[in-house]
């Protein structure tokens, strides 16, 4: 994602509001991506996030306003809770956005 240089061949900004709402909100009124990956540091810590209560709800909002969201390996809302607050990485955006962070994580 090296802006207009690099395979994307376009620019991208940062933002970082502190609240994933609002971050949703900009994503689906102006595009883009939010990310909250795993530390690979720290394997016991899969993400940051809860699934049940503050992934899945945001990725449902956005999957059905034509969006997307997944952990990079697999659709947020196809993972089987293993316990109540299961931490998950996140990806949540643009459909095209997610699909292309997942193919390069698949790689």
């Amino acid at each position: 994602m090296a802006g207009e240089t690099g395979t994307r061949g376009k620019n991208y900004n940062m933002r970082w509001v502190a609240s994933m709402v609002a971050e949703i909100h900009r994503i689906l009124m102006r595009g883009g991506v939010f990310m909250y990956l795993q530390d690979k540091r720290d394997p016991s810590k899969p993400g940051k996030l809860r699934l049940m209560y503050e992934a899945n709800p945001m990725a449902l909002i956005l999957e059905q306003a034509g969006a997307s969201a997944s952990n990079a390996y697999q659709a947020m809302l196809d993972i089987q809770p293993e316990s109540l607050h299961q931490r998950v990485a996140v990806i949540m955006g643009s459909s095209e956005e997610v699909d292309y962070l997942n193919r390069l994580h698949s790689k």
